[in-house]
């Protein structure tokens, strides 16, 4: 996947460019930068977002369309589109401004209460699967397949279970996932976010205050915005999270099968991860395979 060289300097030309009317506003890149986008603060207010690959930035005019249809809706803030960028100075893709969202995301600060951060996460996530779907984007390439048949992964799934061998207990996850594959989605399809993980949620005094990213969003099976369950949430406040949502058996079983999939990938290595990583989707399996 080709990718581009994306820094401040960049970023100053494109908005000098495109939108002069912000070219004396500072530009600091924000930490973590991300991997899917970069971003960048600009000012006190705005934020510049920049795919970081092709890949990515079809994803560009999908938020620009459908985040201010979205945000009204929401019972959290989401980003709002303040303006979208072309192509320019080298750089080959759209790319977004939007409004600043004060707040620290909840991989790198403390939760008040995680079943409180968990009830208040459910609740936004079935004002979300409430929204009209007319018109919406299917789950496709787009949304890397999130709300569509979790079967897509199938061959990846069981590469990841062969290759990791006596490491895990194979039978186990195996078990996992003919389970979560046996069911399927079968009423009209729903708004998913598709990337609801820690990194994606801000925090503010302690709860949950807004929610970002929403590149991978789409209708369809709202099951892949579970996996929090289990990559975030422990045995108190999953239970609180599943309470929260009014989705059924199946949908919980194919949610274990996404967090499933997604633990064997990182850890066999075949999503071209490191150490860290793999270090956590362990945490992650274990959790998965331990939860019955």
């Amino acid at each position: 996947m080709t990718t581009a060289h994306i820094d401040v300097p960049l970023v100053r030309r494109l908005v000098a460019a495109q939108f002069p009317e912000w070219a004396d506003l500072p530009v600091v890149p924000v930490e973590p930068g991300g991997w899917d986008n970069r971003t960048f603060r600009l000012g006190a207010e705005l934020l510049v977002r920049l795919p970081s690959a092709a890949a990515y930035a079809v994803q560009v005019a999908k938020e620009q369309e459908w985040l201010p249809r979205l945000a009204p809706q929401l019972p959290l803030p989401v980003p709002v589109p303040r303006g979208q960028g072309s192509p320019g100075a080298g750089f080959p893709w759209p790319w977004s401004v939007y409004r600043w969202l004060d707040g620290t995301d909840a991989s790198g600060t403390p939760v008040g209460d995680l079943s409180t951060f968990a009830t208040d996460l459910a609740g936004f996530l079935t004002a979300l699967q409430l929204v009209d779907t007319a018109g919406g984007p299917p789950a496709g390439p787009h949304s890397w397949f999130r709300g569509a048949p979790l079967t897509h992964y199938a061959g990846e799934t069981h590469a990841a279970i062969e290759a990791l061998g006596g490491s895990i207990d194979g039978a186990a996850a195996t078990a996992v996932w003919a389970a979560a594959a046996s069911t399927s989605w079968d009423r009209p399809p729903r708004w998913f976010h598709g990337d609801v993980a820690a990194g994606n949620l801000v925090v503010r005094d302690g709860r949950l205050a807004a929610v970002l990213d929403f590149g991978t969003c789409g209708v369809g099976d709202p099951a892949c915005d579970l996996v929090i369950a289990w990559t975030f949430f422990t045995d108190r406040s999953r239970a609180a999270f599943r309470a929260g949502l009014d989705l059924d058996d199946g949908t919980w079983l194919r949610a274990r099968g996404w967090a499933l999939w997604k633990a064997l990938v990182v850890r066999a290595g075949l999503a071209g991860t490191n150490a860290a990583e793999q270090h956590r989707a362990d945490a992650v399996l274990a959790a998965v395979l331990a939860d019955d």
